[in-house]
């Protein structure tokens, strides 16, 4: 069974930093692009970033640019989003998802990603 579990969320303070882990069992992600998600109360799920199956190519929205970074780690089987800078309106669940596509390339649209962690809460707050 295909599985995806996130983890590394948390309260921060605004400013500070965390790293979420995506983890899969079940299956490699090796020929999966991965994205995270994020979704806050009473607004829809957006997505934040993406990483191609090979690895060389990444993509970040706007807000997030410069603050956040993904990366991926064949060996473990896991992809991280290091989220440094953290501000108030980055408090969301973020969520991991596979896109079974092996490509260089990705975009972090909820619409092409099939396979779904449950989430993981991020609070930044003082």
């Amino acid at each position: 069974q295909l599985q995806l579990v996130e983890s590394g969320g948390g309260l921060v303070q605004p400013g500070g930093s965390l790293r979420l882990s995506c983890a899969a069992s079940g299956f490699t992600l090796d020929y999966y692009g991965i994205g995270w998600f994020r979704q806050a109360p009473g607004k829809e799920r957006e997505g934040v970033s993406c990483i191609s199956s090979t690895g060389g190519s990444t993509k970040y929205v706007d807000p997030v640019k410069g603050r956040f970074t993904i990366s991926r780690d064949y060996a473990k089987n896991t992809v991280y989003l290091q989220m440094n800078s953290l501000k108030p309106e980055d408090t969301a669940v973020y969520y991991c998802a596979a896109e079974p596509v092996s490509s260089d390339y990705c975009v972090p649209n909820p619409i092409n990603f099939g396979y779904w962690g449950p989430g993981t809460q991020v609070t930044v707050s003082s």
